[in-house]
């Protein structure tokens, strides 16, 4: 038995959003059986572009039952039965939160129109429920209200119904296939991106690496890494989406591409590079290519240790980079307060005499000569080093990409330079033989904290610790 569902709602955010209208068809694999339709008070104002999308306005649900007073019906109506729609997360998210927000689960088998029609209808122009039907002649009344989406779904779903059953006979009759039903297969990978198939995913490895979502024209529109790439994507394509964008990005990924590490750490850094390289627009929040500015560190006259923020300079290597000035400036900001270092010794705090924070007894004294050096100095080590390295020059060695190879990362004087692998045939001697086997990344903020991270976790990597111009210790 399946449970044809449509929905309006007040906008694409099931997280915000309420329900308008609802419509169920229940079908029993030849004809409907039963079906329900109820417009829905949302508890507030429907907005003005989505009551002329619909046709559905505040009057007409003001007397409306609420949500709640409808639930138990469509739990009864749909219980045991597959949960079907065009494009069906987005329907399945919005009544799964409403229920959640009752303290109730809503849980059903789902089946997408849009993944089915792909398959059984190959080479449409557009699957979007009107183009679609336009295509294969179902007549489509009161669209974008849910009792007309519905009905046409409905007729939609018949037609597929019936020429997945022509194509199980089809199989039959030929002795080299094994009869299956498409309908079947899709109730199982409901969850998948409408035009990615579970054969598409079963081909991905369960090795580390970087892997890249595109669109239908082969835009990379989401560049992610993980230690088992198969594993990662399911659990992309497995989440409930709680927003219209997300729901966006997972019907645009059209195919999956990926390219093997070996390494975590190498997958890290090479998914932080590819982001700010290629820009995807579903990696918005990683995008950060440019660092404009630095913390310094240096001795002043009178033998503290000051920290300062500035334009970023090639020819001296800061202690760490950021985005903008405002960025370092508040970084200061924070190791200030949590070190109880002093503002005018971090160029916080311009003035000849003491520091805000010592008028209000938060600092002790360093900047009036009241703390000496010594002891100010410990707290600023410290702070730099909770920002640094363990090591001043360092290999990482870890997994290769196949048995006979290893990764190598190559930190030289506190600078990430790049990644690169070897095989068993590689010996080195020096720090410069590492520095010949790897391909030349830039060295940033986002960098350094994944290496800091990574150096931080109980790893399975080797680390070579470096004396300048010391021989390459065994490995």
């Amino acid at each position: 038995m399946y449970a044809i569902v449509d929905i309006e709602t007040t906008g694409g955010q099931p997280a915000e959003d309420r329900i308008t209208e609802i419509a169920i068809f229940i079908h029993d694999g030849t004809q409907v059986v039963d079906q329900f339709h109820s417009l829905i008070n949302p508890g507030r104002p429907i907005p003005f572009f989505i009551s002329q999308l619909t046709g559905i306005t505040d009057d007409m649900v003001k007397d409306a039952p609420k949500f709640h007073e409808v639930a138990k019906q469509i739990v009864q109506i749909t219980e045991g039965h597959v949960f079907v729609a065009h494009n069906v997360r987005f329907d399945y998210s919005f009544l799964k939160k409403e229920f959640a927000d009752l303290g109730f689960t809503f849980q059903r088998k789902t089946l997408c129109t849009v993944r089915l029609s792909r398959k059984l209808i190959p080479g449409l122009p557009s699957y979007s429920l009107g183009k679609l039907c336009k295509s294969i002649d179902i007549p489509l009344q009161m669209r974008h209200r849910a009792i007309g989406d519905a009905e046409a779904t409905t007729v939609l779903f018949d037609r597929l119904l019936k020429l997945d059953a022509k194509k199980v006979n089809d199989d039959q009759d030929d002795k080299l296939l094994e009869p299956t039903s498409s309908i079947t297969k899709e109730i199982k990978t409901s969850l998948l991106p409408p035009a990615i198939s579970r054969e598409m995913v079963d081909a991905l490895p369960l090795e580390a690496g970087v892997y890249y979502f595109h669109d239908e024209h082969g835009e990379i529109i989401y560049v992610g890494k993980s230690k088992s790439i198969r594993k990662r994507i399911i659990q992309h394509f497995n989440i409930d989406f709680k927003s219209k964008k997300s729901i966006e990005f997972k019907n645009r990924i059209a195919s999956i591409t990926y390219e093997r590490t070996g390494s975590e750490l190498v997958a890290l850094l090479f998914e932080s590079d590819e982001i700010k390289k290629r820009k995807p627009f579903y990696n918005r929040a990683q995008r950060r290519s440019v660092y404009h500015a630095g913390i310094y560190s240096y001795y002043d006259q009178d033998g503290y240790l000051r920290l300062t923020f500035q334009k970023a300079k090639t020819e001296v290597p800061p202690l760490l980079t950021m985005s903008n000035q405002f960025q370092a400036k508040n970084f200061l900001y924070s190791r200030v307060a949590k070190y109880n270092l002093c503002q005018k010794l971090c160029d916080l705090y311009k003035t000849n005499g003491p520091c805000f924070d010592y008028q209000v007894h938060q600092c002790k004294g360093a900047c009036v000569g009241k703390e000496s050096p010594e002891e100010y100095n410990k707290r600023v080590i410290e702070s730099i080093d909770a920002f640094k390295y363990d090591y001043v020059t360092f290999v990482i060695i870890g997994k290769g990409r196949h048995p006979e190879e290893k990764s190598v990362v190559v930190v030289d004087n506190g600078r990430y330079l790049g990644f690169g692998y070897f095989d068993e045939t590689f010996s080195a001697s020096s720090l410069e033989d590492f520095r010949g086997v790897i391909k030349y990344y830039n060295d940033n903020k986002d960098t350094q904290q994944i290496i800091r991270g990574y150096m931080r976790t109980k790893h399975p990597d080797k680390v070579l610790v470096f004396d300048q111009d010391a021989p390459v210790p065994a490995f």
